[in-house]
């Protein structure tokens, strides 16, 4: 019987076209846009691309984890040190800040990877105060109060709002389809087998400790690259902005919102995130209490998120990572 294998539908198909005009758009936007949009796509994607590697982390991975925010802070950091000490142009140590990070995450991991559960989690965001506390007695880097970066004074605003905005612009191009094809892959369903059980996974012959290994770098290195982002945008940074746990608080609000385990959960709950940051962030603690109270009612009511209740009602699968059996269709 004839029969071949699909992976893709009309959804992701028309998806497909309507990102690629929105690529169009957005790549536009700074010959027409005023600064504050520029502010904003920027400030947006780095929440974008640090809820990315979270839901890659911990829902693809099942590496749950709430000490994010330490790679997020190092890359800030690693592109200050590049930029203002190593002389280096501040939007090429962007990315050279996300590989020093990542091979940071190395020797991380192997403190990390000793816990396991819950363990694991708190065990991270302990490795997060550590780095926190020690980048905090470093003089040379403005202490505890921070400092501002001063490679930029060089360069006209324009300038330097354009290129972090590209930059953001490809970074989050880059994360969606990086992310795509890696779950598409060999190695993406090894990863999924690992979360839904190791012992499994590891009987069937996958190297459970080097795929989590690579992911918890790749990880590392995507927070890194959203931490250089957001500083080079804001200028300033400190510890306690750098290394606040809220970085990862929000990244767990907006995948769990969204979808988590879902390629489509982080997109459509950073938009969601967001809307509410834009409107809301004025009433202060009554905005955070709204963020949680949100959570919760989406976490009851909606298991598997929005995304998840939306897919599960419609069928609508807007990345496609499956292998679909196709039979011919019979006079």
């Amino acid at each position: 019987m004839d029969f071949k294998v699909v992976r893709g539908s009309r959804a992701s198909t028309v998806a497909l076209v309507l990102a690629l005009v929105w690529l169009v758009f957005a790549a536009s936007l700074p010959l027409w846009g005023s600064s504050a949009w520029k502010r904003e796509f920027v400030e947006f994607s780095c929440y974008f691309i640090f809820a990315m590697m979270w839901n890659l982390l911990a829902g693809y991975g099942g590496m749950v984890s709430v000490g994010q925010q330490a790679f997020f802070g190092l890359g800030g950091y690693a592109m200050l040190v590049l930029a203002d000490f190593a002389g280096i142009n501040p939007f090429v140590s962007i990315v050279l800040a996300a590989l020093v990070v990542a091979v940071a995450a190395v020797p991380v991991s192997w403190v990390a990877f000793r816990l396991q559960g819950g363990y694991f989690a708190v065990g991270t965001w302990v490795i997060a105060e550590v780095f926190r506390l020690s980048v905090a007695n470093v003089s040379a880097i403005g202490g505890g109060s921070g400092t501002s970066l001063q490679a930029l004074r060089g360069i006209s605003r324009m300038t330097r709002e354009n290129t972090t905005y590209w930059m953001a612009l490809a970074c989050v191009v880059l994360c969606i389809g990086g992310v795509y094809l890696f779950l598409r892959s060999k190695e993406g369903l090894a990863l999924q087998a690992i979360r839904d059980n190791e012992v499994a996974a590891e009987s069937q012959g996958i190297a459970v400790g080097r795929m989590k290994l690579a992911v918890y770098v790749v990880a590392a290195m995507g927070c890194a690259l959203a931490g250089a982002l957001y500083f080079v945008s804001n200028i300033r940074i400190s510890p306690d902005a750098a290394f606040g746990v809220n970085w990862t608080a929000f990244a767990i609000f907006i995948v769990v919102i969204g979808g988590i385990g879902r390629i489509e959960g982080p997109m459509l709950g950073s938009v969601i995130f967001w809307l509410l940051n834009k409107f809301f962030v004025d009433y202060g603690t009554w905005y955070q209490l709204g963020l949680g109270a949100l959570a919760i009612v989406v976490t009851l009511t909606f298991k598997r998120g929005l995304w998840g209740a939306l897919q599960s009602r419609t069928g609508l699968n807007l990345f496609p990572t499956q292998r679909r059996l196709q039979l011919p269709s019979s006079n």
